[in-house]
């Protein structure tokens, strides 16, 4: 779901600290370079690149930002919407951090190794997005054992 209160990414950033900013900037220009696409606002403050469609046997439906993070003072969320247990070797080397099913989360870019990262969301984007070229996704890809 995109922002609805039509705010602009640009606008969004700038109301964010200092570090906030920089750390964004650089995931913005990383998630552009791997994904070809515009950052996009997405909910209350989710930056995505990309779109897929999903279709669940349950009959929800709808569309996702293939990678994107959630910039917020002290934590940047990387969002992989093939999960975080795929990458569990480069994520090994990353730096620290912590991660959920679909999300690593970050104190700031500092922290980490900025090449594993990107390499880590290039591999994510290439996945959902082959994926996505087989029809409306009909899993939850992160849950699914690969």
């Amino acid at each position: 779901m995109t922002d609805q209160q039509d705010r602009s990414v640009d606008d969004y950033i700038a109301s964010l600290d200092e570090q906030t900013v920089k750390d964004s900037e650089t995931l913005i220009e990383m998630m552009q370079r791997v994904s070809g696409q515009e950052p996009a606002l997405w909910n209350v403050g989710t930056i995505g690149f990309g779109t897929y469609h999903y279709k669940y046997q349950s009959g929800r439906e709808g569309d996702g930002h293939t990678i994107g993070f959630y910039p917020r003072r002290g934590k940047l969320t990387i969002y992989l919407m093939d999960g975080t247990a795929r990458h569990s070797s480069l994520l090994a080397k990353l730096g620290t951090h912590s991660t959920s099913g679909y999300c690593v989360y970050i104190r700031r870019l500092s922290d980490v190794d900025v090449t594993v990262l990107e390499r880590i969301v290039r591999e994510s984007y290439e996945f959902v997005e082959s994926k996505s070229q087989e029809g409306p996704i009909r899993q939850i890809l992160w849950k699914t054992a690969e």
